[in-house]
This record gives C-alpha cells, structure tokens and sequence, in this order.
C-alpha cells in the first residue's frame, strides 16, 4: 500500500484542529447535512470527477466532504493563498482527499 501523498498544504499536522473545526462547521450548515442524510445511501454522483477552486475554508472542506459522501471523486485547489485556512486545508488532506 502507497503512502497517499497528492496534496500540498502548509503544516500537516493543522489536520486535528481542522478535523474539530469542520465538526463544529457541520452544525452550523443543515443544507449540506440534510444532502448527506438525504442521498448518502443511493450515491447520486458517482462517477462524478469534481475539480474545485475556491477559498479552501473550513465551510468549503465541509463541502468537499459532503460531495465525496454522495458519491464523487474531488480534487481541490484554493484559489487564494491569503483566504486559505491552513489547518482547514489539512484536514482534508489526513483524510485522503487532494489538495492543494
């Protein structure tokens, strides 16, 4: 098994703070989480291939995640270094998911 290493993010080890922070973020976006519960199952976008680029935040990495449980495959790149939330960026890179 390979070491997943297809991700670029200023400190790695920002991913638990990140983690917390996106915890707390999910509370405070029912839409999404409605989105999870809703079709989470059934994985409507599978076989989508989701390149984003946008402010990488903590909202945003709930949204990547919520894209990738309903069944896409993402890959992310902020669009902006001085709006990008480090340990934000972090956290969805420990989680395997591309980044940059």
């Amino acid at each position: 098994m390979s070491e997943f290493n297809d991700y670029k993010v200023a400190d790695l080890s920002l991913a638990d703070w990140g983690r917390k922070e996106i915890r707390i973020a999910e509370t405070e976006m029912p839409g999404l989480m409605a989105l999870r519960e809703k079709y989470g199952k059934s994985k409507p976008l599978t076989g989508a291939r989701i390149t984003g680029s946008l402010h990488m935040t903590i909202q945003t990495a709930v949204l990547i995640e919520t894209l990738i449980e309903l069944g896409a495959q993402v890959r992310w790149c902020s669009c902006n270094i001085f709006s990008t939330q480090d340990h934000a960026a972090a956290a969805i890179a420990a989680a395997g998911i591309p980044v940059y």
